[in-house]
C-alpha cells in the first residue's frame, strides 16, 4: 500500500496531492506539468516536500510533522528515468551488477532471473552507447529490479522510443508485472500504457488530483471522450 499526501510550492506549480492505493501497479496520468514527476521525486527522496507524509506499506519514508526524512539510499526505491541513465563507462553486465550489489541484510537479487526476464543475455558485453533506446530502457529496468526495491518508479519509460521499441518494452513490462510482485508506480500521459499496465489510475492536473479510476473505467472514459484528462 502507498499513502501519499504532499504539499510543495514551486515557482510555476503549487503541488497539493493526496492519494492512497493498494493497487499492484498504479498509474499517474496527466499532461506535462501536472506534477507527476514531482510525486515520484518525493517518493524517491529527490524532493523534500514542504509539508506532508509518504508511507509504503508499514514504513514511513517522509513525515514533516514527525521530522522523518529517510535518506535516498535507505528508501529502497528503484527509479527508471526517461533516458535510462546507464553508466556510460560500464558495459551492460556491469551496469546490472551495480544494481545487484548486496543489500545490507546480506541477500542478493537473482541476476540470471532478471537477465532472462528482460532478455538481456545477447547484450551483456555491449557498451550503453551501442544500444537502441528500447534496449537501454530494458537494462535500466533490470538494474532497478536488481536493487530489490520496495517500489519501482517508472517515469515515462517509453517516451522517445519508436513504435516497435515501445511495443517491445511494453511487453517486457507486462511480463514483469505477471512474474514479479513489486509495487510499481507508472508516470505517463499515454493512455495505451495505462491500459496495458495499470490496475488503478490517479489523474493529475495542475498539481492536484483530478480523479481516481480503475483501469477499466479509465479505458471506457478515454474511449468515449477521446481526450486527455
Amino acid at each position: 500500500m502507498i499513502a501519499f499526501s504532499v504539499q510543495h510550492a514551486f515557482a510555476d506549480l503549487a503541488l497539493d496531492v493526496a492519494f492512497e492505493s493498494n493497487a499492484r501497479t498504479l498509474a499517474l496520468f496527466g499532461d506535462s506539468g501536472a506534477g507527476k514527476t514531482s510525486v515520484l521525486n518525493a517518493i524517491a527522496g529527490l524532493l523534500k516536500p514542504e509539508r506532508g507524509r509518504i508511507a509504503l506499506d508499514d514504513r514511513v519514508l517522509f513525515d514533516s510533522a514527525a521530522r522523518i526524512d529517510v535518506p535516498v539510499c535507505e528508501r529502497r526505491i528503484g527509479y527508471v528515468f526517461q533516458d535510462g541513465r546507464l553508466f556510460p563507462h560500464l558495459d551492460v553486465r556491469a551496469n546490472l551488477v551495480y544494481g545487484a550489489k548486496s543489500r545490507r541484510d546480506g541477500t542478493h537479487a537473482d541476476l540470471d532471473a532478471v537477465i532472462a526476464l528482460l532478455d538481456l543475455a545477447p547484450m551483456l558485453r555491449r557498451a550503453p552507447s551501442t544500444l537502441s533506446g528500447g534496449e537501454r530502457q530494458r537494462v535500466a529496468i533490470g538494474r532497478a529490479l536488481l536493487a530489490e526495491p520496495r517500489a519501482l518508479l517508472l517515469d515515462e519509460p517509453l517516451t522517445g522510443l519508436h513504435a516497435e521499441a515501445r511495443r517491445q518494452v511494453l511487453e517486457y513490462l507486462r511480463r514483469m508485472k505477471r512474474e514479479l510482485g513489486v509495487f510499481t508506480l507508472l508516470v505517463t500521459h499515454h493512455a495505451d500504457e495505462v491500459a496495458a499496465l495499470a490496475d488503478e489510475v490517479v489523474l493529475l492536473a495542475g498539481g492536484e488530483v483530478a480523479g481516481r479510476l480503475s483501469r477499466d473505467d479509465f479505458a471506457a472514459r478515454h474511449a468515449a471522450q477521446s481526450v486527455r484528462f
